[in-house]
């Protein structure tokens, strides 16, 4: 089975697409050894991340078992999860101590 995203984290609740994915189409996720299918609802492009476990306004997005950012909208499992509904938490001065 060709393998269309992976997760490296247990944690994660985003993939990255490691070729482009089109809405309805059944994407087949490795984390380690184990292969999980998703259903894809937008078109992901390649390199880009999609959700992989429901997401709400305000969470942290895990990629690498890291944060990454945080949801600035819902996002379900399958949807593209990118700038339009993710914000950076890194290099932010406006989020340091006092601000």
């Amino acid at each position: 089975m060709a393998i269309d995203a992976i997760v490296l984290n247990e944690a994660d609740n985003v993939a990255t697409a490691v070729q482009d994915l089109k809405a309805g189409q059944e994407a087949s996720v490795r984390l380690n050894r184990l292969l999980n299918t998703i259903g894809i609802k937008e078109d992901i492009p390649y390199g880009h991340k999609f959700a992989v476990k429901p997401v709400r306004s305000g969470d942290d997005i895990l990629k690498y078992g890291e944060v990454i950012g945080r949801a600035t909208a819902d996002i379900a499992v399958g949807c593209h999860a990118h700038v339009q509904n993710i914000e950076s938490m890194r290099g932010r001065g406006d989020l340091g101590k006092g601000a």
